[in-house]
């Protein structure tokens, strides 16, 4: 599906009229009218389309909003107890970019896909480093499995078509990303502030070893009184907990920057549609009228010859 994000009104253009028609005015100008009206026809389609769609995105806009807000300080607590900032070097980092299932969203796709090769090239600057990428969602598969087909761990899409967005989906996408074994985890998605606003950001996510080696510099965790074989498992826990909760908040924001995202662009489509459709309509009747003269003129010329 082509994405309508950018919207380009089409270039009007006709084709050249063939010898026949050349030689009889009266047919060339009934195509060009015709011409016209055929396309005044497809633009008000178009029209139609993009208005009812951006309806649409405004109506998921306001459900979804009210999700992400929900659930934007899920993974606070995590986070400030395990951190997110490696105590030592890390060795292997797995890059998630969230992307959408659709287009017709404006650019929100290609400006995570950029964010996302930025880290795999700082990441691969570390000489001991390995760099894996697990992409979520279908526009980004696609982007992205040509630049990286030996990095990619896997994709998933179509997340929360039965059922919708839950807490389920996002754990089952951070077992996959777990059986990576990675120290740390950097998740890159559309951050939401408003229906004007979504930034990109980078979450990033240790791994229960990675967040050892940073209590150990003094975190937080190191506060807590944890001895003994239980503090290994309840840090596996925390970092399985951190991971699938981030990635939960991240989902909801990228789906609510997309409805955002998919209302502003088809917005902006309704408008240059219109815009064209103004501009068809004026040459439709420039052409009609000027063959209507064209017409009175033939027919007063004649008159005129027998009068003679």
């Amino acid at each position: 599906m082509t994405s309508l994000g950018a919207f380009k009104t089409p270039s009007l253009g006709f084709a050249e009229p063939s010898a026949e028609n050349k030689q009889a005015p009266f047919g060339t100008r009934s195509v060009s009218l015709q011409a016209v009206a055929i396309r005044m026809k497809s633009v008000s389609s178009t029209k139609k389309i993009t208005s009812a769609t951006k309806l649409i995105a405004a109506t998921k806009l306001r459900g979804a909003e009210l999700r992400s807000q929900a659930a934007r300080n899920l993974p606070t607590p995590t986070h400030d107890l395990l951190g997110d900032a490696p105590g030592a070097p890390v060795s292997k980092t797995v890059v998630v970019p969230i992307t959408t299932d659709r287009g017709l969203c404006g650019g929100i796709n290609t400006i995570i896909c950029k964010y996302a090769k930025g880290i795999v090239a700082l990441e691969e600057q570390n000489p001991d480093g390995d760099v894996k990428v697990f992409v979520v969602g279908d526009k980004g598969r696609s982007q992205l499995r040509r630049v990286y087909p030996d990095k990619l761990l896997g994709f998933t899409q179509d997340n929360g078509k039965f059922g919708g967005l839950t807490f389920g989906v996002a754990s089952l996408i951070s077992e996959e990303i777990l059986k990576a074994e990675a120290d740390k985890v950097m998740i890159a998605y559309n951050r939401f502030f408003n229906a004007a606003k979504y930034v990109p950001t980078i979450a990033t996510v240790l791994s229960s070893s990675a967040a050892e080696a940073m209590a150990e510099e003094g975190g937080m965790l190191d506060a807590y009184e944890l001895e003994g074989p239980d503090r290994a498992e309840m840090l596996m826990d925390l970092a399985e907990f951190q991971l699938a909760s981030q990635l939960y908040q991240a989902m909801l924001d990228n789906s609510t920057s997309e409805q955002a995202s998919k209302m502003q662009a088809m917005e902006n489509a309704t408008n240059n549609a219109q815009e064209m459709l103004e501009k068809l309509t004026q040459l439709y009747n420039r052409t009609r009228q000027a063959a209507i003269t064209t017409e009175l003129s033939e027919i007063i010329g004649g008159a005129s010859a027998l009068e003679g």
